[in-house]
């Protein structure tokens, strides 16, 4: 158990002296990307010397005798903030973001902060695992006894990351920054032509009064004092009969004196006799023909 805390301890100073190396090499891009935006952004004097005095603080704090990463941290978080305003003036200049020099040194410069988020991710799970270790039971009773302590975490406090990002979309409304737009509810009365709702094409004749102070806002939606009554359907007279015109719905009758006959009525039997059979003696008492 004692030596797994010699191991754990070993390597959270190994992963340490990893960050330690790509802090002194972003150290050493700083004065070259300080000359090469100076050659081009004469005026913007104030970021260039911001840059400059947050790097010194952050060697004085690098190179002083029992520095913290806390401490540390607190100093590259400056830099960092820093180097972030410095990278969005170039954007204010086309002709330096053109620049081989300018852009060879912000690949170097992006590559230098991955490598250093990289070892502080890695540093600061070695930390975790120590740390747990520590303060777990039983292995807490061994690092009492042999003065294990817990170590400190590396975290980069940069103040302009927490600063918020105000965008302006005055250019694209035409109207000013302080200018909103109002939202209308769609069944409201107010703006709209007399007699009408800004909703529905029928007009109202008791629209929604307004909320006096201390009474309940009624409700959107008016119903109107009444409603149209549907009118009811003629109904279709038959024709008068006459002209020889039938009513609907009834059978036509044979008129008088005609050989014609009612539609739906059967045919009249014809006064002839059916073929083949005798037609009836007139007289009973005479006998028929031999």
């Amino acid at each position: 158990m004692y030596n797994r805390f010699v191991s754990q301890r070993n390597l959270v100073e190994e992963s340490w002296r990893q960050i330690d190396v790509e802090l002194k090499r972003r150290y050493d891009l700083i004065p070259n990307l300080i000359e090469t935006v100076k050659a081009f952004a004469t005026h913007e004097r104030q970021v260039l010397e911001s840059v400059v005095q947050a790097r010194a603080n952050a060697v004085n704090v690098h190179d002083a005798p029992g520095r913290t990463p806390e401490q540390q941290g607190r100093a590259e978080g400056e830099l960092s903030g820093s180097l972030n305003r410095l990278f969005a003036l170039a954007e204010n200049y086309p002709t330096l973001r053109s620049n081989e020099n300018f852009l060879q040194l912000q690949r170097e410069m992006t590559d230098t902060e991955d490598r250093i988020a990289a070892g502080r991710r890695f540093y600061n799970g070695n930390v975790r695992a120590l740390n747990t270790r520590v303060e777990s039971f039983p292995s807490n009773i061994i690092a009492n006894m042999f003065k294990f302590t817990k170590e400190q975490y590396f975290e980069l406090d940069d103040p302009g990351a927490r600063d918020a990002v105000r965008a302006d979309f005055s250019s694209l409304t035409g109207a000013g920054p302080q200018s909103r737009e109002t939202y209308r509810d769609p069944n409201s009365t107010q703006g709209a032509t007399p007699g009408m709702t800004a909703g529905s094409p029928q007009a109202i004749s008791n629209p929604a009064p307004m909320p006096q102070p201390g009474q309940s806002s009624p409700q959107f939606q008016s119903e109107p004092s009444s409603y149209p009554t549907s009118q009811p359907q003629q109904q279709v007279q038959p024709p008068a009969q006459g002209f020889g015109q039938q009513g609907f719905g009834q059978q036509g009758s044979p008129q008088q004196g005609s050989g014609q006959q009612g539609y739906g009525q059967p045919a009249s039997q014809p006064s002839q006799s059916q073929f083949g059979t005798p037609p009836p003696n007139s007289d009973p008492g005479q006998p028929g023909p031999r």
